[in-house]
């Protein structure tokens, strides 16, 4: 499919490994921002693996207009200290992990510095993954809310969900709780980074 089409996806928060994986089959990211936003799904949840097992980290957010608030006007609660509890549980789920030394410098301003919009955030932090892996795609955004899709797209926007089961066939690769709870599949692509390092983009591809 590379090459041939281009791919719809919503925003996301440290999106999941297949996210990447869909990346990899489209020279062009269109990021869908006018969309009504969608509640508990990756647009500000991501699932990383600790001691404890699987957990979900989410961005509390202020729905400007209610259940009516377009993802574009999505805005970011400081009022509870999530940056902290987030970059917390990263660093010890990942501590120990191969190669988190080596990201961790490009990721931590994240949990420091504010952004007012979460597409905003979820954007730059995006363009810092692909920058890692490293893949070279540029992102785009809808102007208006593609309720049809044109021919050539490709729509994931509500198909890659923590609702819905993956249909993505995860190859096993090292994590640090494997043998204290199994191998963890489709986790945030923080897992495979950190854990496969400079190999992440061949395990992707």
């Amino acid at each position: 499919m590379k090459g041939s089409a281009s791919i719809l996806f919503s925003t996301a928060y440290l999106p999941p490994i297949e996210y990447f994986v869909w990346i990899m089959k489209s020279d062009l990211i269109i990021i869908e921002k006018e969309e009504n936003y969608i509640k508990q799904t990756y647009r500000n949840r991501c699932e990383i693996y600790t001691a404890n097992g699987k957990i979900a980290l989410t961005i509390p957010v202020i729905k400007t207009n209610g259940n009516h608030t377009k993802t574009k006007d999505i805005k970011i609660d400081y009022s509870e200290k999530w940056q902290l509890k987030h970059w917390r549980a990263i660093v010890s789920a990942y501590n120990h992990s191969p190669f988190f030394l080596f990201y961790k410098d490009e990721l931590e301003p994240f949990y420091s510095n504010n952004y007012k919009f979460l597409i905003d955030f979820n954007t730059q932090l995006l363009q810092t993954i692909l920058k890692l892996v490293p893949i070279n795609r540029k992102i785009i955004f809808t102007n208006e809310y593609l309720s049809q899709v044109k021919q050539n797209y490709f729509d994931l926007r509500y198909k890659i969900s923590p609702k819905i089961p993956s249909l993505f066939d995860s190859c096993v690769y090292f994590q640090v709780f494997k043998e204290k709870h199994g191998f963890q599949p489709n986790l945030s692509i923080i897992d495979l980074l950190f854990n496969v390092g400079t190999q992440s983009k061949d395990y992707l591809t």
